[in-house]
């Protein structure tokens, strides 16, 4: 039996292990009716085919992980979701923090990595890409800018203005050299941090195995979200009349309400909110922060962003928070957002810190007003 049963908009469920993200709950299969998706009918007089569906949970990247698909082979089923944890310990050896061996901590050590892995080489692409593409909003350099302030907040104050200063100067995605056969950190003390993308990329990976292996229907928990076709149900509909995986994302700044629900179609989810990691008790300094300023962002509260590649949409959601910070306030941030969304192929939600919202229109969400 599933870990996540079909729920209604009434009754959310929590998502297991899932401190590190508050902000996301799941709505699938004969729930989606409630949330507005409608239940799946067939459209032609067609035998119920039916999926036998398993899942995953291990531990990886310093959190839980939960993969869930459907086969109508279940031997084959059980070999591509062996064949996918075992991908994505290789993507976790390869650029994980919290295994001391890891690729990238062998390269934060040294400075140097010969013959890096080949999804670390990727992900540093795409990486670099973003963060030319933001003038530095994205940047996975930033490892000093944590351990600052995660210093600070373990002695129980903001960090001092001059170490935040001299973190800063170690920061520049342009200081990593990608060569042929080599990875080089070119200032002494400079560090990668990988959170910012890396469960993007597991996510992708993990779907991109599971299809390898014949699967057609699957929801992926890598820390962020990834689908394919559509949760446990009548799978001998017409594909476009199948009820797609549903996300319901949680209001950063009223408890337990919900923001609205997403339908994901075989795209990819990933959501960011000042909520899940602070290092001050108002809220106002948080683990998002801006590269090139070393503070959290002070308008932003929360960011979704839905788009093709899930290591894409993970980068995306700093990008959008940082994009907070420009001129006209609240409506400058929308004006702004829609562009990006616009040159990344890729929708997004905001909410800011006075509870205003904004969606892609391509969403279908209906969010409510703002607060107070």
């Amino acid at each position: 039996m599933s870990l996540r049963t079909p729920v209604t908009l009434a009754q959310p469920a929590v998502l297991p292990g899932l401190a590190r993200r508050r902000g996301l709950r799941l709505a699938l299969g004969l729930g989606a009716a409630a949330l507005g998706g409608g239940t799946a009918q067939p459209t032609v007089q067609a035998a119920v085919r039916r999926l036998h569906w398993d899942q995953r949970v291990l531990q990886g990247f310093g959190t839980r992980l939960w993969l869930q698909a459907g086969h109508h082979d279940p031997q084959a089923l059980q070999r591509a979701l062996d064949k996918t944890v075992l991908r994505l310990r290789d993507i976790e050896s390869a650029m994980s923090l919290f295994q001391a061996d890891s690729a990238l901590n062998r390269l934060n050590r040294q400075g140097y990595l010969d013959r890096p892995p080949a999804d670390l080489l990727a992900v540093l692409r795409l990486a670099r890409q973003v963060s030319a593409a933001s003038h530095g909003a994205f940047d996975v350099s930033m490892q000093p800018l944590w351990q600052v302030w995660s210093e600070a907040m373990q002695s129980g104050h903001r960090p001092a203005a001059a170490d935040l200063a001299r973190a800063c100067r170690l920061v520049g995605w342009q200081a990593l050299a990608i060569e042929e056969g080599r990875l080089r950190l070119q200032r002494a003390g400079m560090a990668l941090s990988l959170n910012g993308i890396a469960q993007g990329y597991a996510a992708d990976a993990a779907r991109q195995c599971l299809q390898a292996h014949g699967v057609q229907h699957a929801l992926l928990d890598c820390g962020e979200w990834s689908s394919l076709g559509s949760p446990p149900g009548d799978h001998g509909a017409a594909p476009e009349a199948m009820a797609p995986w549903r996300i319901a994302l949680a209001d950063p700044l009223a408890g337990q309400a919900l923001l609205g629900t997403i339908a994901l179609h075989g795209r990819s989810l990933a959501y960011s909110t000042d909520a899940q990691t602070r290092f001050s008790a108002d809220g106002r300094d948080h683990h998002i922060l801006d590269p090139r300023s070393g503070r959290s962002p002070a308008q932003a509260s929360a960011v979704a962003v839905v788009a093709g590649s899930c290591a894409l949409a993970d980068a995306l959601t700093k990008v959008f928070f940082m994009a907070a910070e420009g001129p006209g306030s609240f409506q400058g941030w929308v004006g702004r957002s829609a562009a990006l969304c616009a040159h990344w192929q890729g929708q997004c939600v905001l909410v800011d810190k006075q509870g205003r919202r904004w969606a892609s229109a391509g969403l279908g969400l209906s969010l409510a007003e703002a607060r107070g």
